[in-house]
């Protein structure tokens, strides 16, 4: 009889590797997979997590001053005007205030601004105007509008001008010490003195 090929026997083997560990080794234990790690409990000295930094503060609030009575205000004092000497001998005094003047004028000063005194004979300019009577001679003083040339005897009726200039060209015993003070009292911001040094500064004080 004819023989039958036995059918191939599949033996346990054939079915493929099994997952079963080798002897004496064990299954790899899986790892976790990365992923954020849990902030560690902060230790003593060591700085924690980090926290919102707190607002700055001032020391302390500046203490307000408890209003109290207003001390009295100070008297409010004139400036003191500027004072420049040009020394001159008697004589050459008036030719000194002369140049004074006209130095203003080129330097911008209006020539209502300037006062000149004259201790002395007295400037030509007042000799003429007086001739036409002390009214009229006023009136341009009042009018303000041009340099206005004075006598010592007169400084007191003047009106203070932002430029006096005082000519020491002689006259009495002591005028010029009285007409100086009176001067720098009309001199609004200088005032200018042509003579003889050491006599003014007898009058208006060393240093000037």
């Amino acid at each position: 009889m004819p023989l039958i090929p036995e059918e191939p026997q599949i033996h346990e083997s054939a079915q493929g590797p099994r997952a079963t560990p080798a002897s004496g080794r064990t299954a790899p234990t899986p790892r976790p997979v990365p992923g954020p790690r849990p902030a560690a409990p902060s230790r003593p000295g060591r700085p924690g997590p980090v926290r919102p930094m707190p607002a700055q503060r001032t020391p302390r609030d500046p203490a307000v001053a408890t209003p109290g009575p207003a001390a009295p205000a100070a008297a409010v004092t004139p400036a003191t005007p500027q004072i420049q000497l040009i020394p001159a001998s008697v004589e050459g005094a008036l030719d000194a205030a002369e140049e004074a003047v006209d130095l203003l004028l080129e330097s911008g000063r209006a020539p209502g601004e300037v006062l000149v005194v004259t201790t002395g004979e007295p400037h030509p300019w007042a000799a003429h105007e007086l001739s036409f009577g002390e009214a009229a001679y006023w009136a341009q003083h009042d009018a303000g509008d041009d340099v206005f040339y004075a006598d010592a005897s007169a400084v007191g009726r003047a009106a203070s001008r932002p430029v006096v200039v005082v000519a020491v060209n002689g006259g009495p015993a002591g005028v010029a010490a009285t007409a100086l003070p009176l001067a720098l009292g009309r001199a609004g911001a200088l005032l200018i003195v042509c003579g003889d040094p050491q006599q003014i500064n007898s009058v208006l004080g060393a240093g000037v």
